[in-house]
């Protein structure tokens, strides 16, 4: 996807998507945004919400088909009915746009950095220490989610999150990366840099007999 621009977005961000530098040894593996007309679809839920809208308009059309006013009365109802659908997926689907212009993900070799928001603009960031398992759900376009369970000590609320969050699991939400292309790509980068991270982290804690969980990545096709 073909971004606006690629400076800082904001006064307080040092680099494009980061709020500030990196440290001495961290680098990006991989930087990008969701996918607008798949955010639009499965975020957004484009696809339900014009099913909807059609069937109002058929609604509409067969009450007035069957009823005794003459067509040329309820042309304008007809019409503006139509406006009204037109409009509202049209609001739907900018919004969609407006959070995958605005919204940055970036992978390091050290965690997960999440610039979120269309107003106001908050940047989670996921050490790979604090991630517990990683999951991929590949589209059938190429495009998908990678969802990110934190350790059980971690806890985002689920509407800082959304819509960069795992449907459904408000107990303990698990931000997600939404509509990324080359979804596949990016969860073997994310995977390889977890295991390095990890096996560092295995070694310095073999003296205490300490463990750590393993990232499991399990992928599903839409």
């Amino acid at each position: 996807m073909k971004l606006l621009h690629r400076s800082p977005e904001h006064e307080f961000e040092s680099s494009y998507g980061l709020p500030e530098a990196l440290p001495a040894g961290e680098q990006i593996l991989w930087q990008g945004s969701p996918n607008w007309f798949s955010l639009a679809r499965h975020a957004f839920h484009l696809p339900a919400l014009s099913a909807y809208f059609s069937f109002i308009i058929l609604a509409k059309i067969i009450s007035v088909a069957l009823g005794d006013v003459a067509w040329s009365a309820e042309l304008g109802s007809i019409a503006l009915v139509i406006a009204l659908s037109l409009l509202g997926l049209g609001l739907v689907a900018y919004l969609a746009y407006l959070a995958a212009q605005t919204t940055v993900y970036t992978l390091t070799n050290q965690r997960v950095v999440m610039r979120v928001g269309i107003v106001l603009t908050v940047s989670f960031n996921l050490p790979f220490k604090r991630i517990v398992r990683a999951d991929i759900h590949e589209f059938a376009d190429g495009t998908g989610n990678i969802p990110l369970q934190l350790a059980a000590s971690d806890k985002i609320a689920y509407f800082h999150l959304w819509p960069h969050a795992r449907p459904w699991y408000f107990a303990h939400p698990e931000p997600m990366l939404r509509s990324i292309p080359n979804v596949t790509v990016v969860a073997q980068q994310l995977t390889s840099a977890w295991q390095t991270v990890h096996a560092h982290q295995a070694m310095s804690n073999v003296s205490t007999g300490n463990a750590f969980a393993e990232l499991a990545v399990e992928e599903q096709v839409a």
